[in-house]
């Protein structure tokens, strides 16, 4: 089963883009991420247009933040994404004849949306500053140096 990584990619190239001094080129930061600048600007695209990131044009431009850390949750980048499906676990068949398996999507159905309710609000109450805090904390206790520039991707 694949998984969709897309939410904690894109975190993490937002934490990037707060740690850098002015606008990053989306050269930079795929090389970072490990990944083609297409791929991120392709993904920025979308958060510019929910005013999460900027893009500035001209020599020295790149990609910023749109707004403060304070004001970005995991639940505004979540939908500038698209909204991408939580749980890899669904029903076998949307709209089945037999009425066990009616039963049967009733019940996950039920559980799936009141736990997909319970994650989006919980999305809704993190901001990118307490991921920031939580960044420079370890930093802190680390033996290790922070350089954006290192490829780092999992």
């Amino acid at each position: 089963m694949s998984r969709d990584s897309r939410l904690s990619g894109t975190l993490h190239v937002l934490l990037h883009m707060a740690e850098s001094c002015g606008p990053v080129t989306s050269k930079d930061l795929a090389r970072a991420m490990g990944t083609n600048p297409v791929v991120v600007r392709r993904t920025l695209a979308g958060l510019r247009e929910r005013g999460l990131v900027r893009a500035d044009k001209g020599h020295g431009g790149g990609w910023a933040l749109g707004r403060r850390l304070s004001e970005i949750t995991l639940a505004d980048v979540f939908e500038a994404l698209g909204t991408p499906s939580l749980f890899a676990i669904g029903h076998r068949d949307a709209d089945p004849a037999c009425l066990v398996e009616q039963s049967v999507n009733a019940a996950l159905g039920s559980v799936l949306q009141e736990a997909q309710a319970l994650l989006l609000a919980r999305f809704g109450q993190i901001t990118l500053q307490a991921l920031s805090a939580d960044f420079h904390a370890r930093l802190t206790t680390s033996s290790r140096a922070f350089d954006p520039e290192i490829a780092h991707a999992s």
